[in-house]
């Protein structure tokens, strides 16, 4: 059954699905394994049966990217809408906009800032740190904007989010966050942003539509990994301590949950993004999937809710995005170590490499690794 493949790929997400159409469009035969009864990983979408309005399945998919060679490859399988993308945050009963710019500023300290006065009130409020360089998360949100922005935005969300003391996260990760001293409230910075138009799944069927491409659902990769034939070329995109079987101990995942509910009105926030600051409110954020697509024709009877909780990823939980403590570095160290000995064996994508990649990293990666292979 598993004979006369050049690469099995384990899982369909966007790495695994761009080395299949890629490798498959230079003449090699390729077999997708996937846990999941679809494709497209994370990203899946559906549109939903009752209402017609598309559910991201795994939390909200926003495309956005600078990088040309990868909007012009998913370009050859979708066009894209315009949509762009705008967050808000509730904080005690007030609507902010986010990423944190100019308006959030002058509507948190209740007064009118010109660019020069907002960049020196909060440069007054992040000198606390001294010369230091930020050592963590919350270190480095205060170096972007102060503490009481920081208590009141990112603290509480964060500590829901990630399951962690922001004083125990890696400064990075809050580094994807923009912080502008204008009325700029487009999440994004990137060049090209918007949404298939047709959805991700038939971006992914459109992907994978390759005679040299085989696709089988619902199979666990370890479940069958036995009947492989030695030497067959490997592409694994689950995760990386899974896959030597825990051996140096476990990595630190997080997970999400979700609790969609579909409303009889029309509108129920007025966007498609509202995070909750407050730690005492125990979601994340609440995703309305209508006001992702605007250009569509929805019916107005009825509209479909999704709050997102996070946890950190226990037992057979599906892992979402690597917690990256200092212990959890020190185990993927020698994780990787053990991958880069294993001479038939790639591993890719988000939980593969345990980074955070967004899905125009995981599409650049995996072109990269074509060019290797």
């Amino acid at each position: 059954m598993f004979d006369n493949y050049d690469f099995i790929i384990v899982g369909a997400g966007f790495f695994g699905a761009t080395v299949a159409e890629t490798m498959a469009q230079r003449g090699k035969h390729i077999l997708i394994l996937d846990k999941r009864h679809h494709i497209g990983g994370n990203a899946y979408s559906r549109f939903d049966a009752e209402t017609g309005i598309e559910v991201h399945n795994y939390g909200a998919h926003l495309f956005h990217t600078s990088n040309r060679q990868v909007w012009d490859y998913l370009n050859r399988f979708t066009r894209f809408t315009d949509y762009k993308h705008r967050v808000f945050t509730s904080f005690k009963n007030q609507v902010y906009s986010m990423p944190i710019n100019l308006g959030t500023i002058c509507q948190y300290f209740g007064k009118r800032f010109s660019p020069a006065e907002a960049q020196a009130l909060i440069a007054g409020q992040k000198a606390e740190l001294g010369d230091n360089p930020p050592q963590n998360l919350e270190e480095k949100a205060i170096a972007l904007i102060g503490r009481p922005l920081y208590e009141a935005f990112i603290r509480g969300y964060t500590a829901k989010q990630w399951q962690t003391d922001p004083k125990l996260l890696p400064e990075n990760i809050i580094s994807r966050l923009p912080v502008r001293y204008n009325f700029d409230n487009r999440y994004f910075n990137d060049i090209y942003e918007g949404l298939p138009q047709e959805g991700y799944t038939a971006l992914f069927e459109r992907m994978l539509n390759h005679a040299a491409i085989k696709i089988m659902l619902g199979v666990d990769y370890f479940s069958i990994k036995e009947q492989i034939p030695a030497g067959t070329k490997i592409i694994y995109t689950g995760p990386i301590d899974r896959y030597f079987d825990y051996s140096e101990g476990k990595l630190g995942w997080r997970t999400l949950d979700f609790e969609q509910e579909t409303l009889p009105m029309g509108d129920y926030q007025g966007t498609a993004v509202m995070n909750y600051a407050d730690e005492h409110i125990p979601y994340t954020r609440i995703l309305e999937f209508r006001h992702f697509n605007p250009e569509r024709h929805y019916q107005t009877q009825k509209t479909i809710i999704s709050r997102e909780y996070s946890r950190f990823a226990k037992g057979l939980d599906e892992p979402y995005y690597p917690v990256n403590t200092p212990q959890d570095k020190q185990i993927y160290a020698r994780y990787k170590q053990k991958a880069e000995a294993e001479s038939h064996v790639i591993f890719g994508g988000r939980l593969g490499t345990y980074r955070y990649l967004d899905m125009h990293q995981a599409i650049g990666a995996a072109l990269k690794l074509c060019e290797t292979l």
